[in-house]
């Protein structure tokens, strides 16, 4: 066994893990030696992540399908993932949906705000809240995957973008509640990724929408993740913003 690398021994949870940005980022920590917990409703996708994940390096990776925006989920995957590896370094915030394309305010079905807010409000909530005495335990690592939506007015998703600005807040409200812990709290901040980002609401996703190269791919988000997870204390990743270099022309 690999023994060397900068994760070696640490347990890693990533959420929203199926595909995307949660796909590359197991797949990166798992890279850097970690062993992973990858949390997603899909459980066939999961597995075949795992599997991917033990043939290509000398990690684990557990597979808990879970609906984030069930607390009681969340709490159980979080009891098996220290049950199975005795530990809990870092969380990976991932798991978000988007609004439809073709929806505004006045229109939004009661049903899908209450579904995008559950997952990218509630399920970071819960995710958090479970984790958290675990992450006190190991000086370990909260990551949030927020969004230049976050920090920009988004007049064509503006659920959504209130989803990404509450995560920043929160999270850097958090940075100051837990930092005396030694917990270290991260936010990463990607514009457009080609993704499956949108399947839930929007007759196109993201990764048919974008050409290869013609936006930030999932696998440049997931190192600054590996990056920032590797920090330790008391040192960290406070913010990091990851845009192409032509993402702000005639912003």
């Amino acid at each position: 066994m690999t023994t060397n690398l900068p994760l070696s021994g640490n347990t890693a949870l990533i959420t929203g893990a199926s595909a995307g940005i949660g796909e590359a980022t197991a797949e990166a920590l798992a890279a850097k030696g970690a062993n992973i917990a990858i949390v997603a409703h899909r459980e066939s996708k999961l597995q075949t992540v795992a599997d991917r994940i033990e043939s290509e390096t000398d990690g684990t990776a557990l597979v808990l399908p879970v609906i984030v925006s069930e607390p009681e989920e969340v709490r159980e995957a979080i009891d098996e993932t220290v049950e199975t590896f005795d530990r809990l370094d870092v969380v990976v915030n991932n798991a978000g949906i988007a609004t439809g394309g073709d929806v505004t305010v006045e229109t939004m079905p009661v049903e899908q705000y209450r579904t995008v807010m559950g997952v990218n409000v509630d399920g970071i909530f819960f995710v958090t809240q479970e984790t958290l005495p675990h992450l006190r335990e190991t000086s370990g690592i909260a990551i949030f995957v927020a969004s230049f939506a976050g920090q920009y007015p988004r007049p064509g998703a503006p659920i959504y973008a209130a989803t990404k600005w509450w995560m920043r807040g929160f999270a850097h409200s958090l940075a100051g509640a837990v930092g005396t812990d030694e917990i270290g709290v991260t936010v990463i901040n990607p514009s457009e990724v080609r993704t499956e980002f949108g399947k839930e609401y929007r007759d196109e996703i993201s990764e048919e929408r974008y050409e290869p190269n013609e936006v930030t791919e999932p696998e440049t988000i997931a190192d600054s993740i590996a990056f920032a997870a590797q920090q330790e204390p008391p040192n960290v990743v406070f913010e990091l913003e990851l845009y192409r270099r032509d993402k702000l022309s005639g912003f």
